[in-house]
């Protein structure tokens, strides 16, 4: 379980570190930070699969993610007394992403590049990348380090370090050129759990999403990003996952509904009354867009770390409350952190003695979080 998460220098995230729990509601006013948060969980995720410099430039470059604010808040500044304005840098440009769990961590630091004749001089280069044994960065602990092009991996027998790559190229990691199962196992273990992190945010609904037609299905032990897959899902829960948890889930949510798939994958809800079940192109939007989070969430093939983001839109009021028990059954499994600022979900879920509550506001244009307890972290310095 990631125990710590800290963002420095993202869009409104000028220095954000956040504690984390088994089931995390990240709330706040619109513009408070909340897509900002989610969007550096993703950055962090992409890393580990070499798509982090890409990423950054599809959101518009490096300078347009960038904190715009100053680098630091004097007293006076935040008083009032003094307008807010830039000052003397006293350290570089830099966009910097980091977690710690209870065995492994990891922090990323990404800055300006070195002017050049390339075309391509905008991209942000990879200045210091460092892992970790344990909560807490430290000389001891520190077994993978990447400053510059230079990678070096300490030894597990020996505790000697040894030069991984001398020449690792600015916009290449090392958590995805360093690791192997010889010497860079830890790094490897972590590179493949990051990898496995699932996001949800586009789950389609519309009239023609692929979740609403029949198709050929196979074995689907995880959802797709998008739900194209819904039917397979489904039957994959109903085959090898937990059955009869996805039939309370329906018959909770919606009056005590049965849900089926059809030959060709196409999903069928009965529901009391009706002389015939609904398929899913009948449905609602808010309606299928329940089943595509209760496939989500009860994966037979659950990750250490599932992401949403307002999982309530086109959801009725009268099923957040079910939602809420479902996030809270499903955390059992994997830990989950919830993006939302719809306050019946939010106040179902602070019902739930294990959740905990992230409240970001925005204070001089900055993320601000009110959350007793700053974890202990430390960044890597370049």
């Amino acid at each position: 379980m990631i125990t710590c998460l800290a963002v420095s220098g993202y869009r409104s995230l000028r220095d954000v570190t956040l504690a984390l729990g088994q089931l995390n509601i990240v709330t706040g006013a619109n513009g408070s930070g909340k897509s900002s948060l989610y969007r550096a969980l993703r950055l962090l995720s992409e890393v580990a699969q070499g798509r982090a410099v890409a990423s950054l430039a599809a959101e518009g470059g490096l300078a347009s993610t960038l904190w715009a604010g100053p680098e630091k808040f004097s007293r006076e500044m935040r008083s009032g007394a003094q307008p807010v304005q830039g000052t003397v840098r006293s350290g570089p440009v830099s966009l910097k992403l980091g977690f710690a769990s209870e065995d492994l961590g990891y922090a990323i630091d990404l800055g300006l590049p070195i002017p050049s004749r390339t075309r391509f001089s905008h991209d942000p280069e990879i200045k210091v990348e460092a892992v970790w044994l344990g909560p807490a960065l430290g000389r001891a602990n520190q077994f993978a380090d990447r400053r510059g092009p230079l990678v070096r991996i300490r030894s597990s027998d020996s505790g000697a370090w040894r030069d991984g790559f001398s020449n690792l190229s600015a916009f290449d990691s090392m958590m995805t050129h360093s690791a192997d199962a010889a010497d860079g196992f830890e790094l490897l273990l972590l590179r493949e759990r990051m990898r496995n992190w699932r996001f949800y945010d586009d789950l389609r609904t519309d009239r023609d999403a692929p979740a609403r037609r029949a198709q050929v299905g196979t074995f689907t032990p995880i959802l797709a990003s998008d739900g194209s897959d819904l039917g397979a899902a489904l039957q994959t829960i109903i085959e090898i996952g937990d059955a009869d948890t996805l039939s309370a889930t329906i018959a909770d949510a919606f009056d005590g509904a049965t849900l089926s798939v059809g030959e060709r994958f196409e999903v069928e809800m009965q529901q009391y009354g009706l002389l015939r079940p609904l398929l899913a192109s009948e449905l609602s939007d808010g309606t299928l867009r329940y089943l595509l989070l209760a496939a989500a969430l009860l994966s037979p093939r659950p990750p250490e770390l599932m992401i949403l983001n307002e999982p309530e839109a086109s959801l009725h009021p009268d099923l957040l409350e079910p939602l809420a028990r479902l996030l809270v059954k499903a955390s059992e499994r994997c830990q989950i952190i919830v993006v939302s600022h719809a306050a019946k979900l939010v106040e179902a879920l602070d019902r739930h003695h294990e959740t905990l509550r992230i409240e970001l506001r925005k204070e001089l244009g900055e993320t601000v979080v009110d959350q007793v307890g700053r974890p202990d972290w430390k960044w890597p310095t370049r």
